[in-house]
This record gives structure tokens, sequence and C-alpha cells, in this order.
């Protein structure tokens, strides 16, 4: 199966395990729909069989918001049953509103409080260096989430230590919980700022797990320099009415709206 059919499948899985528990973040789990379909079935060096191998590569979920999209993810790439999502957001499920290392296979960290994920991430990385190994770390971070002052101390961390193999992926869809991103804190130049930290700056149609995927297999993991792309996406992608809509952060699909949802995605 090739990538697009993988996100869209996925977001099928996002659609029906969200309007199925009443609640999510249904936006945020679309967003990142495609860049998850790229690592999981095109970069990571990882499975399900091999979960505590030394070697594996990391990914983290900073954005644990997004735990709904990384959990239909997780299922489609055969680390959880399928079954399991319809205990979303239920006591004692595996599938928790935020991701937990403690009950979801595949899941590295916990996350959830927004600039957490990405410091982590640099320990991970920086790890692997002091412990000649040759994993490499990836982390996701929402765009909103970049407002957070710890990301930027782990920036200036990720530089000093000079950890070329770890990667920061930005989803940059522009809108956080109440509005766009711009009128809440502003981040541009975004570009400028992450290069000025000592970063490689790449970017990326976020919603083209092709191109991503083509990207992240093509940096310099043996660099001197951490890495960081900025994937711009469509908040809610997949779903017309979805789109691009601060409303739906923190919403799932109603009444006529989950056949319209799950027909426009194929």
């Amino acid at each position: 199966m090739n990538l697009e059919k993988r996100a869209a499948s996925i977001r099928r899985r996002i659609i029906t395990m969200n309007t199925h528990a009443g609640a999510g973040h249904t936006g945020a789990d679309l967003s990142e729909t495609d860049i998850l379909t790229a690592l999981y079935f095109h970069v990571l060096d990882i499975d399900p069989d091999r979960l505590n191998d030394p070697n594996r590569d990391r990914f983290i979920l900073s954005k644990g918001h997004g735990a709904g999209g990384y959990y239909c993810t997780l299922a489609e790439a055969g680390y959880i049953d399928e079954a399991q999502l319809e205990s979303y957001l239920q006591a004692d499920s595996l599938c928790p509103g935020h991701p937990v290392r403690q009950k979801t296979p595949g899941v590295e960290v916990n996350t959830g409080a927004l600039g957490h994920g990405f410091p982590i991430a640099c320990g991970l990385a920086l790890a692997a260096r002091k412990s000649g190994r040759s994993y490499r770390t990836f982390c996701l971070c929402g765009d909103g989430e970049m407002q957070e002052g710890s990301n930027w101390e782990a920036a200036m961390t990720a530089s000093h230590f000079k950890l070329g193999n770890l990667v920061l992926i930005i989803d940059r869809n522009g809108l956080q919980l109440a509005d766009r991103t711009g009128n809440i804190m502003e981040l541009e130049p975004l570009g400028d700022k992450i290069r000025a930290f000592g970063f490689t700056l790449n970017e990326v149609n976020g919603n083209d797990p092709d191109a991503v995927a083509e990207l992240l297999e093509g940096l310099d993991y043996s660099a001197d320099k951490p890495h960081a792309v900025i994937a711009k996406t469509i908040k809610g992608r997949g779903v017309s009415f979805i789109e691009d809509n601060p409303a739906w952060h923190h919403r799932v699909p109603m009444g006529k709206e989950i056949a319209m949802a799950i027909e426009e995605l194929g």
C-alpha cells in the first residue's frame, strides 16, 4: 500500500475513533497524519517486534494532544490491535487522552504538557552519541508549541552538542487552540530563528507523505548540526468542513458530519 493510501486509511480510523469516543483533537489528528505515515511506513527503523531494541529509532509526539492520530497510526502499523481504538479516552484504556509509555506499545515518552517533548528528544539524541549508538531521534511539535521557551532552550542544547542525529519536525498549520498562531503569538520569521540557533532547516509540504519521507531519508544524520523541518500542513486535512478551522481543534463530527467526513476520505 502506498503512503497516500495509508494516510487515507489512518484518517478514516481517526474519524471513526473520535466520533465513537465523543471527543478528541480532530483537527490536530488530521493535520499530522501524513507526517506520521511517512515516519512509520518509510523512515523509522523500528517495528512492533523489537520495541525495546536499544538501536531502534526514537519518535516523540511532543504535541501530545494529537494522540488520536498517533494511536490510529500505531494501529495501522501493527503496534496495537485496531479493537483498542474503541476504548479511546476510556478509563484504563491503552489509548488515553495523551501518549503514555506505560500503557501504549510503541510510545517512547509520556507527553501532553507542551514544550516537554523536544527537550526529552535532545536528551535521547545526546545519549545515542555518548553511548556510540546509531539510532536517530525524531520529534514532532505543533507550531503553537513553539511559543514555549523550553523548546528554544532545547534548541540551544541541540546545537551546542552538535546533535546531527536529531530532527525537529514542526507541524506548521498556522492554528492553535482558539485562533491563528500569528494572532496569539507571532512566530515568524520562524525559519530564520531556527537557523540562528544552529540548525539545518528544510521546508516541505507536510500533507505530502512521499515528500516528507524523501526529505527525511535525505538528511545527513552524521552531521554536526541538528535538523529542523517546517512541515506546512492544513489543520483538519482531508475533510473540507474541518480544514483550517480553529473550531475543530477539540471537536468531533456529529450526525450527518460523520458520513460526510468518511465519504470525503474515500
